[in-house]
């Protein structure tokens, strides 16, 4: 009986033990939840904003994607951040992209309101009033990264390798053509069939518009040289989601 007792006794403590273990983790993940819950109603602040390296605007964005292909988006409270906001914006970045359906910028990345600047034109080029757009969200409203998102099978891309004539589309895709013109290696076809030269050209489109920014705007040249601001580009995948990083 004495050992039956004895090992009674040292089952109890061992579930007492698991108890009290699996009560703790119970209790640190609802803690976990709770913090992200918090962080999900967040809205960006000066303080937030200013907080911001561009390193760490970058990071957000890509993790932002990594959300969105989880199919883990934050859960926000849209009207509170709408309230938030309504005093005022302080964005941590600058989105040049696409007018595309497929490539809502707030959505990919998984941001709310008052989080990114958004600066949509078919083809995501660069002229005077997308880099004044672009010099407003950084030098004035102080945002800290500008990225310039391309996608795959963008019908911009495509009008401007088939040489489209329609009404004022046809000065918009003429921004396009240096791309075009900068892409070698296609000279058997160099038209919208071929799926490769496309990508090719809406890669290198990325890439001048990056370069545009740089060269046409001395105000975000200079921030981005003395590190106040990030310039990048990435390249977003219509078919499953992922956006890649590339410039």
């Amino acid at each position: 009986m004495k050992s039956i007792d004895i090992d009674r006794r040292n089952f109890m403590k061992k579930a007492g033990g698991s108890l009290i273990a699996a009560a703790a983790g119970s209790s640190l993940a609802l803690s976990t939840m709770q913090a992200h819950a918090a962080q999900s109603s967040m809205t960006q602040t000066k303080q937030t904003q200013g907080a911001t390296t561009p390193q760490k605007a970058l990071q957000m964005l890509k993790d932002g994607n990594a959300r969105f292909l989880q199919g883990k988006m934050l859960k926000r409270d849209l009207m509170q951040q709408v309230k938030a906001t309504g005093g005022g914006q302080f964005p941590f970045a600058a989105i040049v992209g696409c007018i595309d359906s497929r490539a809502s910028n707030e959505l990919i990345f998984d941001q709310g309101i008052g989080d990114i600047f958004s600066a949509r034109i078919a083809g995501n080029f660069v002229n005077d009033d997308i880099l004044g757009s672009l010099e407003f969200a950084c030098a004035a409203a102080g945002a800290k990264l500008i990225l310039v998102l391309g996608h795959t099978e963008c019908g911009a891309v495509k009008g401007a390798c088939d040489d489209v004539v329609l009404g004022n589309l046809t000065q918009t895709l003429s921004n396009i053509k240096p791309a075009v013109a900068a892409v070698s290696g296609f000279d058997s076809d160099r038209t919208s069939s071929n799926n490769a030269f496309v990508q090719a050209v809406t890669d290198k489109n990325v890439v001048l518009t990056v370069e545009r920014i740089r060269e046409r705007s001395p105000i975000l040249r200079g921030m981005a040289d003395k590190g106040q601001i990030g310039l990048a580009g990435a390249m977003y995948d219509v078919h499953n989601g992922k956006v890649t990083f590339t410039a």
